[in-house]
């Protein structure tokens, strides 16, 4: 017999920093069911009808196809976004640690190692802290 778990996240939980372009323009705030890569837009179940109508040929993903959608603001803050220090961003690389860190980082838990990389340094390694 098969079960089902429930995760406690609805389908609709998964796409909620997605909004529909068109409805966004009138104030309405839909979640998206499509994203016209064409276009750069996202769209809810209404407004991609007339989407495809004007546009037949575009190239559009529903919501199975969501890793072809572009990342949300939040997802990409909370992927650039140190964990400790939560407004920092990841700037640099600890080689001794071989993880990813903000300055502050840098300075209070990766200040004993000389191997740490600049991202705007163009992966040139830095001596210590000093310029």
């Amino acid at each position: 017999m098969a079960t089902t778990v429930h995760s406690g996240h609805n389908s609709s939980d998964l796409v909620k920093d997605y909004v529909c372009g068109g409805c966004e323009s009138r104030n309405i705030y839909e979640s998206a069911d499509y994203f016209c890569a064409t276009c750069a837009k996202f769209f809810c179940r209404k407004c991609i009808d007339p989407h495809n109508q004007i546009y037949e040929n575009h190239s559009k993903y529903g919501r199975r196809e969501t890793n072809k959608w572009p990342l949300t603001k939040t997802m990409e803050d909370l992927l650039l976004n140190c964990d400790v220090h939560k407004e920092e961003k990841l700037k640099m690389f600890c080689q001794d640690h071989s993880q990813l860190c903000c300055t502050d980082c840098v300075l209070l838990i990766h200040r004993q190692t000389d191997r740490i990389t600049d991202g705007g340094n163009n992966g040139k390694q830095n001596d210590g802290l000093t310029e």
